[in-house]
This record gives structure tokens, sequence and C-alpha cells, in this order.
């Protein structure tokens, strides 16, 4: 893994010589000549690994460690010291420094510290590379999640800015979150701001920061979630929802990069990726006047729309499957397991909260189940009941789709009426099983020559 080390020392021979073997290691070195300089460096780019002395005048190695953690700083910290401050370093390490190794400097025992780190950072992007991919995104058969996928990772690829379209719960932030661990930034932190859980006066300072003394409360300097995002990917989830005032300052730092923080002069360059996501229709916020035109086309460089779960059943079972495996383990209960017709009403299901709707429903099931087998009384009353007439007319569905709700309903009530018993349901409803069995697996055909008898 080749990787950015800051090397911070009040020696300039021994940075000098250091960077020297950072490069001959195939590493890409950067130098700051004390605590100062470095924490201003960090604040404009991001760093895998930061070499850090403890002994530095005006601020020592142990306050810049403070102050890096304050600050969000994702970086590794490995600690230089002399034999006399072994006891500093073992407190940098309460602090959250990697190790610590003692002057003068054993290169050989360096690149080992080194490469053990950079392993480890390592590891913890294929962990999240794999926890975006069994998310409940990734994970299902359906040919359009699989294409949906194909061009995320095609756009990953490159730096451009993604904006991804779908209904709350279809998986926005997994699919970001795969972006992130597929992409060249996957050592970078990936920073999640949610634009419509923070109050308007407060989602500026959350994502540009602010100086000390620029409003009540503002104590100290504080780095933006932007900032603290540099190398790495900012996902702006609800990005539909922030004020026509932020979108221009969103504007700029999209088209430049660069901002000041809230009641700050000093312009601060940040290299990060964006994602946006929304559940709202953007042009029509548009013509509304609600949002501005140029930010959506800068935005919607690349667009991503997550289909809901009702219009890919074929990942209803999948999905199903894994999310009980992970509950299993959680719940220490191996053994759990689906019965048949519970997959059938699984499935016929709408699921009006989507995949976060199903992961739930499952969820409650692996809890009150008395055994290892779910069965379908488990179920909630939102999977098995029948649509109500009024609410079906009321939802400004279309005829064929009203059709295939209440066909939905009715041949799941029929199923769980059956035992889960295919045949003894289709003898029920008088339709031959095979057909029976294409209706579960679509409800998008009409009756043909298997049709009812």
């Amino acid at each position: 893994m080749r990787a950015t080390v800051l090397i911070v020392d009040d020696d300039p021979g021994l940075c000098r010589a250091l960077a020297d073997r950072f490069e001959f290691w195939g590493h890409r070195p950067a130098t700051a000549a004390d605590g100062i300089a470095a924490r201003a460096v960090l604040a404009k780019q991001a760093f895998d690994l930061v070499l850090l002395d403890l002994s530095m005048p005006g601020l020592s190695g142990l306050e810049l460690l403070a102050a890096l953690r304050a600050d969000g700083c994702t970086s590794d910290v490995i600690v230089l010291t002399a034999h006399s401050s072994v006891e500093a370093a073992v407190e940098a390490v309460k602090l959250g420094a990697e190790d610590f190794l003692t002057k003068p400097t054993d290169f050989d025992l360096l690149q080992k510290t080194v490469d053990r780190c950079l392993d480890r950072r390592r590891l913890d992007r294929v962990a999240r590379a794999a926890t975006a991919r069994s998310g409940g995104l990734v994970v299902g058969a359906s040919t359009g999640m699989a294409r949906l996928v194909a061009t995320a990772e095609r756009a990953a690829a490159a730096p451009t800015t993604l904006l991804i379209r779908g209904e709350s719960g279809t998986g926005k932030q997994v699919l970001a979150e795969h972006v992130h661990a597929v992409s060249d930034r996957e050592s970078g932190p990936f920073v999640h701001v949610n634009c419509v859980a923070i109050s308007d006066d407060l989602v500026e300072s959350t994502l540009f920061g602010h100086e000390r003394g620029a409003f009540t409360g503002a104590v100290e300097r504080k780095r933006g979630r932007l900032e603290t995002a540099a190398g790495g990917t900012a996902f702006l989830d609800e990005i539909g929802d922030v004020s026509t005032g932020l979108q221009t300052k969103l504007l700029r730092f999209l088209e430049t990069g660069e901002f000041e923080r809230v009641g700050g002069n000093q312009t601060i360059h940040v290299d990060c990726r964006i994602v946006a996501a929304t559940n709202r229709d953007l042009i029509a916020a548009v013509a509304a006047g609600e949002f501005r035109e140029d930010l959506y086309y800068r935005l919607n460089v690349i667009e991503l729309v997550i289909p809901p779960l009702r219009e890919r059943p074929d990942d209803v079972e999948p999905l199903a499957h894994h999310f009980l495996d992970q509950l299993a383990g959680d719940l220490k209960r191996p053994g759990l397991e689906f019965a048949p017709d519970t997959l059938a009403a699984l499935r016929t299901c709408r699921w009006p909260g989507n995949v976060r709707h199903l992961r739930n429903v499952v969820e409650r099931m692996a809890v009150l189940s008395p055994g290892n087998v779910l069965t379908p009384e488990l179920l909630p009353a939102e999977v098995t009941a029948a649509p109500d007439e009024a609410e079906v007319i009321s939802s400004g569905l279309s005829y064929k789709e009203a059709v295939r709700l209440f066909k939905r309903s009715f041949v799941q009530r029929a199923l769980a009426a059956a035992g889960g018993n295919q045949t003894r349901a289709a003898e029920t409803l008088g339709l031959r099983r095979s057909y029976l069995n294409r209706l579960i697996h679509g409800f998008d055909e009409e009756p043909g020559d298997d049709g009812p008898t």
C-alpha cells in the first residue's frame, strides 16, 4: 500500500533522512518543522500516517496528538521519542497513537511498524467494503440491482460527484459506502452528514466549521465535516432539504473545493469526493424555486437511482436470509431459519419501508420466535393484513397496480390458510400450482395456459 506520510520533527536533518527513507519504501512523505505547522498542514490535507516527535517547541507532540483527535483526524500516529521520555510515549498511546519508537531511529524497526499500521488500515478498508456489500444493497438477485452496482463501481474509479436517489430505506447510504470502499479513496475517511437531522442554523457550521467567537457558544475553532473528509468521501444525505443560502456555498465548494469557516476569512481548500443523496424529486424542487438549478446539475454528474424493494421481489428472499444470518449471530441463535410459507409471505409484501422495513420485520421475528423456525404467525400485521379498499382507492394507484395489490394479498392469505403448502393453496384458489408459483414470484402475469382450471 502506497501511503501518504507526514513527518513532524524539529530536527531538519532527521526530517530529510526520514523523508528519503519513506520515498525509498514507495510512500509519499511530507514534513512539518513543529506541532503548529503540522496542525496547519493536517487541517488542509489528510494523511494515512503521521510520524510524530514528542519534544518540540511551541506545541508538543502530546498536545498536537490531543488536538488532532479532538479535530477528528483519522491518521494513524507513530511517536518518535528519546529514551528519557518513554513515559510520555506511553501517554501518547493512551491518546490514540498506534505505537512508539525510540531515537536514534532504527529504520528496519520503523519499516515493520509502518507496514503493520498500513496493513491494519488495508484490512479496515476490506472490512468496510464487505460491510457495504452485505448491508442490504449488494446482496440480492435482481438484474436491476446488479446493473446499478456495476454502474456505481465504474463511477467510483473517477473523482466524479454522484447523486443517489431513492425512497427512504432503500439503502442510499450503503451504496455511498460501497462507492467509497471500492474507490482509490478507500484509505481516507467516509463522513456522513444527515442534512435534514441538523437544525438550519447549525448546518453551515457542521459542514464548513467555525472560528472561535463566530456565534454564541463557539468557544473554540472547530473543523467542519468537509474538512474531516479530506482525502476521502463526504456523503451529504437528504441534500434536497438544505436551505437556498447554503446551496450557494455548496455550489462554490463543488466547483472550486474552497470555502471559509463560519466567522472566518481564511480560504480553505479540501480535496474530498462528494456523494449526495435525496428522496425528493429535485427537478420538481428546481421548478418550484426550492433548489438551485446549477447546483442540481453540478451534483447530478452521475445519477444512481435505487428502485424500491416492491419493484425487485427477487431480492426479498436473499436479503431476508442475509439479515437472519446477521441476527442469528447477534442473538447467539445459530439455528434460526424461515418456514417456507414465511418466505412466501415476505415476497408478497409491498414493503413501504423498503430494505430497512424488511430488516426490522426479520429482527422482530428472530427476537420473538420461541423456536428456531420462524413461522408466519410471527409476522406483523402490516405484512399479513389485506389492503383496505378505501386506502387503495385514495392512494392514487393505477387500476393495474391496485389489482396486483389485491391479488398479492389474496394469494398470501390462501397460503397462510394452507400452512404454506402451495399445492393445497392452489386447489383452494382454483389455480394450477405452476401458475400460483409464478404469481408468488412476480404477480405480473395474466392467466395463460396454466391459468384457472
